[in-house]
């Protein structure tokens, strides 16, 4: 008998503890020192404090984060507006990303325990010869659109390169799903046959299946993004607006039972999938209860919390990210108020001395940086111990990983459990 067939070891927490881990999707705390590897100008992203300081001008005051402050997030990041003191059991640092680029998807996977080391950031077109003998031996016709690094493949489904990420983190196979030309006419399951073609020759993190009602031919919105990529131009398409949008992400294998939600669900530990991560995280097992409205997200969470035994909650919050693709800053100062008032709820359900709360984030999106993608940036890691002794200061991790064996060892499960992290231990430095 191997040792997933052992199942997970428990290490003796309380049965009926508690973990939520909530993801401010977009959330980062200053630029990784290998952020400005694709855009220079990255280098001085701070989505955390640039959006405080554009706020203070625009609201006339500071943006009110109290629970955000109690939970140590002034001495992960040293604002002005945020306290620097707390009265909290907390334990507090930040984390590297740990996988390549700056993605929602991959991020989540990782901060999950998967290993992300064999993916990898391409453009398309270094791949074009091998996607193309993927896509004929399994019966497709497959040409070049007037001699782009981009593939027509029966006439009718585009696979290009997702222009609305950072380039070479997706790849996407694009349909209409209403093509007024008989011969080209087709339904979702056969943009996502192409899809998944592709996802099984493709390097990259994510290659994203999207179908829907386009205001006319899909080559009249092909144009050059960033990196020398190419693609497809989603928005201008009307896919968004034009209602009936169909939309599967495909990630790289993964093996999901090395992952913490699949891990908890083994060990008799219930789990719920709040949000984004209830599309994009992997678990027969758990409840999910997706959702973009913060509200929503946060009732979901507080719903879950109450009810009895022990748990396991991960729950994403998506509007932030939003903002920072719209370069909205007041949205996401909104939004951050939003969601310190939900942090506050939870607080005051999660009092058992086994319960944790884990505040983090899966990359940055400074709305201020002057582009829509992400950025890539340190994540707070904000971690409430009830009835632990004062503030702890964590070192630095070194990938979202070990946020997730971290999470694993509150839980009372081994973190060797899981494909990749470790537990973040206390560092000597300690705060008062």
């Amino acid at each position: 008998m191997n040792e997933q067939e052992k199942g997970p070891v428990m290490t003796g927490k309380p049965a009926t503890s508690k973990t939520v881990i909530v993801v401010v999707d977009g959330f980062g705390v200053g630029a990784m020192p290998d952020a400005g590897a694709l855009r220079p100008g990255d280098l001085t992203a701070d989505t955390c404090g640039h959006v405080l300081d554009r706020c203070r001008e625009a609201f006339g005051r500071p943006l009110r984060l109290p629970t955000l402050g109690a939970l140590g997030l002034g001495l992960v990041h040293p604002h002005p507006d945020l306290a620097r003191r707390t009265h909290l059991p907390v334990a507090v640092g930040r984390a590297a990303l740990g996988y390549p680029g700056a993605d929602t998807f991959a991020g989540h996977q990782t901060m999950m325990g998967a290993d992300f080391s064999r993916v990898t950031v391409a453009r398309l077109a270094d791949h074009l010869d091998g996607v193309t003998r993927a896509l004929t031996d399994a019966g497709h016709r497959v040409e070049r659109l007037d001699g782009k690094p981009l593939l027509v493949v029966d006439g009718a489904v585009l696979v290009h390169d997702n222009l609305e990420a950072d380039p070479g983190i997706n790849w996407n196979a694009s349909g209409r799903l209403d093509d007024p030309d008989p011969d080209l006419a087709l339904d979702f399951d056969g943009i996502l046959s192409v899809a998944r073609t592709v996802r099984a020759v493709a390097p990259v993190a994510r290659v994203i299946a999207v179908g829907g009602h386009a205001d006319g031919p899909l080559p009249e919105f092909v144009r050059d993004g960033d990196g020398g990529t190419v693609g497809l131009d989603t928005p201008a398409t009307g896919f968004y607006r034009n209602g009936g949008l169909q939309v599967q992400h495909l990630g790289a294998e993964l093996d999901h039972t090395r992952q913490l939600p699949d891990l908890a669900a083994r060990a008799g530990i219930p789990v719920t999938l709040v949000g984004k991560a209830a599309d994009i995280l992997a678990c027969e097992a758990a409840v999910r209860r997706p959702a973009v409205a913060t509200a929503e997200v946060l009732a979901h969470t507080l719903e879950a919390v109450r009810a009895d035994g022990g748990a396991l909650v991960v729950a994403n919050v998506q509007e932030s990210d939003l903002a920072g693709h719209q370069q909205d800053v007041e949205r996401y100062g909104r939004i951050l108020e939003q969601v310190d008032a939900g942090l506050a709820a939870l607080l005051s359900l999660l009092t058992g001395p086994g319960d944790r709360l884990i505040v983090t984030g899966d990359h940055g999106n400074d709305p201020t940086i002057g582009h829509a993608y992400h950025t890539r940036e340190y994540v707070p890691v904000l971690i409430h111990r009830p009835g632990a002794p004062g503030v702890e200061l964590l070192p630095d991790a070194s990938s979202l990983a070990d946020v997730g064996a971290t999470a694993a060892a509150a839980l009372g499960l081994d973190p060797a459990g899981l494909a990749n992290g470790t537990e973040i231990h206390e560092a000597a430095a300690r705060a008062a």
